[in-house]
């Protein structure tokens, strides 16, 4: 059997911060080979974003097939953070809700299922904190270069909020940056004539941009929303009228929008004010409506810690974003109050408690 705190502590000690995997997929291998897995990592991507580390797990044959999915990288901390110490009810070091304990979770659930019918996986990457490009999707493309796809997905991202069990993640809001560009000509401002300043222009832009009406919100999304991020001119002289102004902002929204199709909507109003636009969308929204997938791990949740969780798409994206285009993904897991902090903790509890949630899902799921 796998004891979920010592395995937390095991991968916490590995300062893998993005795009380094410092040995945390190599504790991982040892474990779930341990238990009767199958484990295959690769690497992808070159520097400065990788290479990244991946790794594709995998015990049983057959249908159903049931994923979990997580990822080993953590953001920056310092040196002592990677130092796992257990003060009191608390485990404490990067990582130890997001997502290491969750993954040490579902290994230790995992080697509490031993007999199951049709396969488990888990699909871990070392870049889901950083710019997510050679991560799950690279493990995507390895997998449909195997055939292989799931037909369910849990991924274990830190979605409680007062006590473990509260909410389940359905669904993710969309997102896209755009970056607004306006070139003028610069000059003395006693002389304007002889000039052309772009921050007029700029404003008119940003104006309208914010004043576009997307929605009202559906039955299980808040409102898509626009936020203006940076406005720069960098002109250090009172006197001159500059020569360029720039602009970028984000949107959220929700699944009634297409990314590409906000970003046609803002190019036509940056175009017709004499701009330029440039834009990444970061990942779609989507859904996974109430049904069998979330129906047992709300009843796994019940049964093991008897609470009555939340349905929520709030939040920003995980790599959910890219698992939902292979079939209907939750995401659930440990209390999110600290991740990204500097004093990271989880209580120990939780680790076993959440073992306890995970094994039900499998139990019920590969009976």
């Amino acid at each position: 059997m796998l004891d979920p705190v010592t395995l937390t502590a095991d991968l916490i000690a590995c300062p893998s911060v993005t795009p380094r995997d410092a040995g945390a997929l190599d504790v991982l291998s040892t474990a779930l080979e341990s238990i009767g897995f199958a484990v295959e990592s690769f690497w992808s991507g070159e520097a400065p974003d990788g290479p990244i580390r991946n790794l594709f797990a995998t015990r049983g044959t057959g249908a159903p097939h049931f994923a979990f999915a997580g990822h080993t990288d953590v953001v920056p901390a310092t040196p002592e953070a990677f130092i796992p110490t257990i003060r009191g009810a608390l485990l404490h070091g990067r990582g130890a809700v997001d997502m290491k304990g969750a993954i040490a979770a579902f290994a230790a659930a995992a080697a509490r299922v031993p007999d199951h019918r049709g396969t488990i996986s888990l699909i871990i990457t070392g870049d889901e904190e950083g710019p997510a490009t050679h991560g799950t999707v690279a493990l995507i493309d390895w997998m449909a270069a195997r055939g292989i796809r799931p037909d369910l997905c849990l991924v274990g991202e830190p979605t409680s909020e007062r006590q473990l069990g509260d909410t389940i993640k359905i669904g993710r809001r969309g997102s896209v940056n755009m970056w607004i560009d306006v070139a003028g000509t610069q000059g003395h401002v006693a002389y304007p004539h002889l000039a052309d300043n772009p921050i007029p222009r700029l404003t008119a832009i940003l104006t309208a941009v914010q004043a576009l009406a997307l929605d009202d919100g559906t039955d299980w999304f808040q409102p898509s929303n626009l936020e203006v991020t940076d406005i720069t001119v960098g002109n250090p002289a009172a006197n001159v009228i500059p020569a360029h102004a720039a602009a970028r902002l984000n949107i959220r929204f929700n699944d009634l929008h297409r990314g590409d199709a906000l970003v046609a909507r803002v190019r036509d109003i940056v175009i017709a004010h004499g701009g330029t636009l440039t834009a990444k969308v970061s990942g779609e929204a989507f859904l996974t409506e109430p049904g069998p997938l979330v129906d047992r791990v709300a009843a796994a949740i019940r049964t093991a810690a008897g609470i009555d969780p939340v349905l929520s798409t709030g939040g920003g994206t995980s790599d959910a974003r890219f698992l939902s285009r292979l079939c209907p993904v939750v995401e659930f897991g440990l209390l999110n109050a600290t991740m990204h902090k500097q004093d990271e903790a989880v209580a120990t509890a939780d680790l076993h408690a959440l073992t306890d949630i995970y094994a039900e899902i499998l139990r019920t799921t590969l009976p």
